[in-house]
């Protein structure tokens, strides 16, 4: 990861960094939440608002291969970071095994929180390719469902694993 520097040091007060792949110079204040530069911004709108304040998980990210809460980290503590989003991992006609996971399971219900939960869940897989249930379990903790899917999303993350195992897939 770059050095972070301080957002008065930024020569247009914005912060550099990489969004999905994409080279991206935000503008705006640096002081204000990924959040709201990723779908206000970025037309990013994967990532939830949720309670505002890291508790439920809706609002979950990678930067730089860990899980970040969107709703509170501000931007310039993101400069030179690299982000991925729900919409980083795969698409409509090329979806990450957990994104198709998820689908081929059912583990989802309002959906409002799976953004979330697959971002954890991408984390925790890039991690530890062969996960206990346990495993999983504590990777989620700080994802909130008031759905009741968790067990078909146990089963979606156990079966995306499986595939990323068999190679066909590194994500």
């Amino acid at each position: 990861m770059a050095a972070i520097t301080p957002p008065e040091e930024q020569p247009d007060g914005g912060v550099a960094m990489v969004v999905n792949g994409e080279a991206r110079a935000i503008a705006g204040d640096p002081a204000r939440p990924l959040l709201d530069a990723l779908r206000n911004e970025l037309g990013l709108h994967a990532t939830r608002f949720g309670c505002g304040e890291g508790h439920c998980g809706a609002c979950n990210v990678m930067a730089d291969g860990r899980v970040i809460t969107a709703c509170n980290t501000p931007l310039w503590s993101l400069a030179g970071s690299s982000i991925v989003t729900l919409e980083g991992l795969g698409s409509e006609f090329a979806p990450h095994p957990l994104q198709s996971a998820f689908i081929d399971e059912q583990a989802m219900q309002c959906g409002y929180c799976i953004s979330g939960v697959i971002i954890s869940a991408a984390a925790l897989l890039r991690r530890n390719s062969d996960p206990t249930d346990r495993d999983i379990r504590e990777a989620l903790d700080r994802n909130l469902c008031r759905c009741g899917s968790h067990n078909r999303i146990i089963r979606a993350v156990n079966r995306a694993a499986a595939i990323m195992r068999a190679g066909s897939h590194h994500g």
